[in-house]
């Protein structure tokens, strides 16, 4: 008769809960035995006796680097978890949005507060298509087609780089400048058609100050010839506003010398600002019960009535 063997597992399950679970004549041991001879695989024996891999043995040096690698990772770990200390929002949880805020018009009605969302304005940046060829520029000095220029993608000018002429011809100029040698008012330069182009600067006398608007003095000139006629006519005004200007500081120093002498002459003459008192003579009869009295100083008369 042949018992078929138990797992190892079963005939400890049985064997604590006192009951035999082998035969009489088969005991504990033998029971394994079987186990071990249904399952071939499990043997340790077997298992001893299968090859080996050898791995090989880490030096000092690589277990010092895993070392500080761990280390390292758990101070990563530790840093992100201090940043954010709350668990991000599950699939479960809500985020509680604040109502808004009501704000009184005085008009009879409320106004709701609008989103910021909604109140940002969106840039919406649009890049530069490619230059075809068909899109080539010609450079008006030197007649040679170009894709790409500072003249032309800040002031819309045909003019190539290698023709730049950053001293005088195609030189940058500040906006008082502009202003003060070609008599220019900011109509002209922000309102006028074409708005003139400019750049921004850093002031370098002062950087906490606004920035500068640099404008390209070839445009600044065509714009003053466009606007006075001629350049004959620009230095007209230009000679007419200088003679004003010399007449107004004429008059200002005018001014503060008749000031001055006046200022003299005061400190000369002294103003008695002592209070006057009157000193009355006799009296004299006007009429019946009616009498008067004449200051001796002044020639003030005063009337009075005698019951």
């Amino acid at each position: 008769m042949f018992w078929a063997p138990l797992t190892f597992a079963e005939g400890l399950k049985a064997a604590g809960k006192g009951k035999s679970a082998f035969p009489l004549e088969l005991d504990l041991g033998w029971s394994i035995a079987c186990w071990v001879l249904w399952f071939p695989s499990l043997d340790p024996a077997m298992e001893s006796s299968a090859p080996e891999e050898e791995k090989p043995a880490l030096s000092a040096a690589m277990r010092a680097k895993i070392e500080r690698n761990r280390q390292r990772a758990l101070m990563l770990r530790q840093a992100r978890l201090a940043t954010r200390p709350y668990p991000p929002t599950g699939e479960g949880s809500s985020k509680v949005k604040a109502p808004p805020k009501i704000i009184d018009t005085g008009g009879g009605f409320f106004l709701e507060e609008e989103e910021e969302e909604e109140n940002k304005a969106e840039k919406v940046v649009h890049l530069p298509g490619p230059v075809l060829e068909f899109d080539y520029i010609i450079c008006e000095e030197c007649g040679k087609e170009f894709m790409d220029s500072y003249l032309m993608n800040h002031f819309d000018l045909a003019t190539c780089d290698n023709c730049r002429d950053v001293e005088e011809k195609h030189k940058l100029i500040t906006r008082s400048e502009a202003k003060q040698e070609y008599l220019l008012k900011d109509c002209d330069l922000d309102k006028r058609e074409p708005v003139l182009k400019f750049i921004l600067k850093k002031n370098p006398h002062n950087p906490r100050w606004g920035d500068m608007k640099l404008y390209l003095k070839l445009q600044v000139i065509k714009r003053s010839l466009e606007i006075w006629g001629s350049e004959e006519a620009l230095e007209e005004a230009k000679e007419s506003r200088q003679d004003n200007r010399e007449k107004m500081k004429q008059k200002k120093f005018d001014k503060k010398v008749k000031e001055l002498r006046r200022a003299v002459r005061s400190s000369v003459w002294k103003k008695d600002t002592s209070v006057h008192q009157h000193d009355y003579g006799d009296e004299e009869m006007i009429d019946e019960d009616l009498y008067k009295k004449t200051c001796r100083t002044c020639g003030h008369e005063l009337t009075y009535e005698k019951m």
